[in-house]
């Protein structure tokens, strides 16, 4: 029996939906968009949507830590090389060609067709492991045994992210 849109299943797939056309729509205005703080806007979109695929997939701590280390730290990391940036236009180096962006379009579709196909083909299993209630003595033996490596993998971005933003912060500007 198929679900109706006003049935749980129903709107459970709406609310996965709209979660996927928000990391979409962000990812787009990203690598779209001309001005830099619009660029930002739309990563941190992107990021907000994936922090809810990763709740809505059942994984409360990656979703809590894309939403720390992506949308705050790298967010306001990205906002210090904005503001660190060239602000004359007319030095900017202009765009030569599109076919970069048809290429990349190319594969990008060629991706998503290839994940799409494998996730329709592949025999999906219910998860054994029984999710946490999300109490502070669960989440702090979830960070020390099963997402430990996770959480390691988190701190060398944020540290990687830090480093730049001291890097640009070094050079600064162009005086002439």
């Amino acid at each position: 029996m198929n679900p109706t849109l006003l049935s749980p299943e129903g709107l459970s797939g709406l609310v996965f939906l709209g979660l996927v056309a928000v990391t979409i729509c962000g990812a787009v205005i990203a690598t779209a968009a001309k001005r830099l703080i619009r660029c930002l806007t739309g990563l941190v979109a992107c990021f907000m949507g994936v922090a809810g695929l990763y709740y809505y997939l059942g994984s409360p701590f990656v979703a809590m830590m894309q939403l720390l280390i992506y949308v705050g730290a790298i967010a306001i990391v990205i906002a210090f090389g904005i503001m660190l940036a060239e602000p004359d236009e007319a030095k900017l180096v202009k765009k030569k060609s599109g076919l970069s962006g048809v290429l990349s379009l190319i594969a990008g579709s060629a991706v998503a067709w290839g994940l799409a196909v494998a996730a329709l083909r592949a025999d999906w299993m219910s998860p054994a492991v029984k999710l946490n209630d999300g109490s502070v003595r669960d989440v702090g033996m979830s960070l020390l045994t099963t997402y430990s490596m996770v959480f390691e993998l988190v701190s060398v971005v944020l540290l990687v992210a830090i480093l730049g933003s001291l890097a640009l912060a070094r050079t600064g500007r162009d005086k002439e």
